[in-house]
């Protein structure tokens, strides 16, 4: 009754929508001109608090309000002389190391710690929000998704009730994906444009933001745990983008009546003194092919050659081809046998073999078992172990066809959980930005050499600063450096 219901509706939604394009397409808020777009304003407010729901289960809020609180600041002020100043606008600085800042329809703007780090004053961050706040502005995010949900479906007028579409009934499946579409070239170089006129009109000298791109551009793509994508993964670089930043930038200083725009250096990077740079290992850290999270309190083994992506709500272990996976979560059960219960119950698995059990001394419970979706089963492997109070849950799983041949790896990291005692493993920390300044008139190479930076990082601290090697600087410059 209720995939029904949902297909039904969806259905509903979709057909209004085309038929609606069809009569008097969307105006875009930013260029007044008409283009195809199958959300509404209202859809896109939907879509975007789900999404942010998702955004913050999965990745997590950096804990530091004062900093919560002046990102979002500094995101509202602009937001007010962008093209939507009516949206409910939302900034929130997510806690991964990744370089990247995004945005999802309907005002949710996001910039992770790791971005912050990378930026060198309040200038840069503006340009940074400003092109965030861009792509929805310009309705972005929402017409990549349009387009995506157009492929998908494979929708035509006649063909309303095809397989396909089944697959994909209503828009609130579509989730966290928002944050892995990719934007156009001309997309990007239009939030450039965007992000330069909102950081101007707020007063701040949009030049800086080129050198952010600079920046990105002197690092190499890095991956991390978190699950999330760098910068460019999702924000193609476009062609002279950097002149182009500049050229807009000297445009709107001649329109705007202030002669002199902020820059802010100081100013933003005492707020960066102490933010956690980096992976957080108290969050869970790989070492020897262990997976060790000192907070909990838990290990467990990881099998030889598998990936870890390590999230705030799930640990995901997959092989290289990606053809097995184990998942691991908290549980929201009192025992693991209602854990055990709750997951039969809530995938409909036909099981195939339960037992209670003892894992390296603590009581759990396995099931395996076959959960049947759009016609494919899957055969599963699931454990569910106590530890104090929390209950964790495993799942491994593959095709019909490799399963018994990935059992034993499947099961590696579930029959090594145990408690984590080891003080060493326990008591680690992460590594923290510093602000430091120099003593007088030198290059960057002197400067970081005085702080004792070691001669393999200096490259990277002078990337972490926006600067060249050699170049020269004055006394009182504030640097920043990584103390572990």
């Amino acid at each position: 009754m209720k995939k029904q219901y949902i297909f039904r509706l969806a259905i509903g939604i979709v057909f209004f929508a085309l038929l609606s394009w069809a009569i008097n397409c969307a105006v875009n808020p930013v260029t007044g001109k008409r283009e195809f777009m199958l959300l509404t304003q209202s859809d896109e407010v939907t879509l975007g608090k789900q999404t942010d729901a998702q955004v913050v289960e999965i990745y997590g809020l950096y804990d530091q309000a004062q900093l919560q609180d002046y990102l979002n600041n500094l995101g509202q002020s602009m937001a007010k002389l962008s093209h939507r100043p009516n949206l409910q606008w939302q900034f929130k600085l997510l806690d991964s190391p990744v370089i990247n800042a995004f945005a999802v329809p309907g005002g949710f703007i996001y910039l992770t710690r790791g971005i912050l780090a990378y930026l060198n004053n309040e200038a840069e961050l503006a340009g940074v929000i400003g092109h965030e706040i861009g792509h929805v502005t310009a309705r972005h995010s929402a017409k990549t998704y349009s387009k995506a949900m157009l492929a998908q479906l494979g929708i035509e007028v006649g063909g309303l009730l095809s397989d396909t579409f089944r697959e994909y009934a209503g828009i609130a499946q579509f989730g966290v994906g928002m944050l892995f579409l990719k934007f156009s070239r001309d997309d990007e170089r239009q939030a450039d444009a965007l992000g330069v006129e909102y950081s101007a009109k707020a007063g701040y000298d949009a030049d800086y933001m080129a050198n952010f791109f600079n920046t990105l551009e002197r690092l190499y793509p890095e991956s991390a745990q978190s699950g999330l994508p760098a910068w460019f993964s999702t924000h193609p670089n476009p062609p002279d983008r950097i002149k182009a930043i500049q050229s807009d930038a000297q445009q709107w200083k001649n329109k705007l009546p202030q002669k002199k725009l902020a820059v802010n250096q100081d100013q933003y990077l005492s707020k960066l003194d102490g933010i956690i740079f980096g992976e957080d290992p108290r969050q869970g850290y790989v070492e020897n092919n262990v997976f060790y999270h000192p907070q909990m309190k838990f290990l467990f083994p990881v099998p030889a050659k598998w990936k870890l992506n390590n999230t705030p709500s799930q640990v995901q272990m997959f092989t290289e081809e990606q053809d097995a996976v184990v998942l691991f979560s908290l549980a929201k059960a009192s025992s693991p046998t209602a854990a055990a219960e709750d997951f039969i119950s809530n995938s409909g698995a036909a099981v195939k073999n339960r037992q209670s059990l003892r894992v390296n001394g603590l009581q759990a419970y396995s099931v395996t078992s076959d959960i049947t979706s759009e016609g494919t089963t899957i055969p599963v492997i699931s454990y569910f172990i106590q530890l104090d109070n929390q209950v964790f849950t495993f799942h491994g799983y593959s095709s019909p066809e490799k399963f018994s041949g990935y059992l034993p790896a499947l099961t590696t990291a579930m029959k090594g959980f145990k408690r984590l005692t080891d003080r060493s493993k326990i008591n680690v920390k992460p590594s923290r930005l510093i602000i430091r300044k120099t003593s007088r008139s030198q290059t960057v190479r002197a400067a970081l050499n005085e702080f004792g930076v070691a001669p393999d990082k200096l490259e990277d601290i002078a990337i972490l600063n926006g600067r060249q090697l050699d170049d020269t600087v004055a006394a009182n410059t504030m640097f920043k450096l990584v103390e572990k």
